[in-house]
């Protein structure tokens, strides 16, 4: 932990006052920790965007205390829980699945435990706001330097609830895929990355064309579109497509200063077929 202790935090909570809520309580518990908001505009109940998010941001946190809250079981009997990792890194949220990708990226799980301590939460808790009565404080103590173990028992990781992103599949001529996440510019961020497309199609170089087949699925038919490779958005025309490495390494599909999602009509979930065109 560095010298000020960080904590990031990740919610479905949108522009309303919880985030500002939960923040007060983990300043109120560890007042010199610097709180990184990764994102509140997570899409509700969206456990996989979640996970997607936080997955994608923890690599580049300090070590720290990590707190979850996007939680449509709160109040359930979903377990609230703790996962300390290879890295030092603690992950403070529900047992959903949505802390398990974000667990692989910072050296695996070295121990969960149930947030069961009453001393570690506020002194009245609700059923319906976790984030702020057992989450936040939980994360804010171990933030000021009470010790992993002090949060409750210990579970048996094999017994949490698993969550994986969707993997790429190569063949001798193409690469199936499917849309993982949709941003906010419309970028397509697709399972997979240039070299599992490279295996399928051969060497990437700017400009070259590829097919990319949109599957059938929710009543939407098959589409197929030509669209180049490019390194960056700004080497196609205006609204213009591209297939692209983004900047945490995958591919995606994006259109030059427009939405991607909206110009081609293709949401999460969509199955993605891309072959030499």
């Amino acid at each position: 932990m560095s010298q000020r202790p960080v904590i990031s935090f990740l919610s479905d909570f949108g522009p309303e006052s919880a985030p500002a809520i939960c923040r007060g309580v983990m300043l109120g518990i560890a007042p010199d920790a610097q709180i990184v908001d990764i994102s509140h505009a997570v899409r509700k109940f969206s456990i996989r965007d979640g996970a997607y998010l936080l997955w994608s941001a923890v690599p580049w946190m300090p070590v720290g205390v990590h707190v979850v809250v996007i939680d449509p079981g709160v109040g359930t009997q979903r377990e609230a829980i703790g996962i300390l990792t290879g890295r030092g890194d603690v992950l403070i949220g529900p047992d959903n699945g949505v802390l398990r990708p974000a667990a692989s990226v910072l050296g695996g799980i070295v121990e969960v435990r149930r947030l069961a301590n009453p001393d570690l939460m506020l002194a009245r808790t609700s059923s319906t706001f976790h984030g702020r009565d057992i989450f936040s404080p939980m994360g804010a103590h171990i933030a000021a330097g009470r010790p992993f173990a002090d949060v409750g028992p210990s579970l048996d990781p094999d017994g949490l609830v698993a969550l994986e992103f969707p993997r790429p599949r190569v063949t001798e001529s193409r690469l199936e895929t499917s849309v993982v996440f949709v941003d906010s510019f419309g970028n397509l961020r697709l399972a997979g990355i240039p070299a599992d497309l490279e295996a399928a199609v051969g060497t990437l170089t700017p400009g070259r064309p590829l097919a990319v087949e949109f599957g059938a699925t929710g009543g939407l038919a098959t589409t197929t579109e030509q669209i180049p490779w490019a390194r960056t958005f700004g080497e196609r025309p205006l609204g213009e497509p591209l297939v692209y490495e983004n900047s945490f390494g995958g591919l995606a599909i994006a259109a030059n200063q427009g939405s991607a999602a909206a110009r081609l009509g293709v949401g999460e979930d969509r199955p993605v077929a891309i072959r030499s065109a």
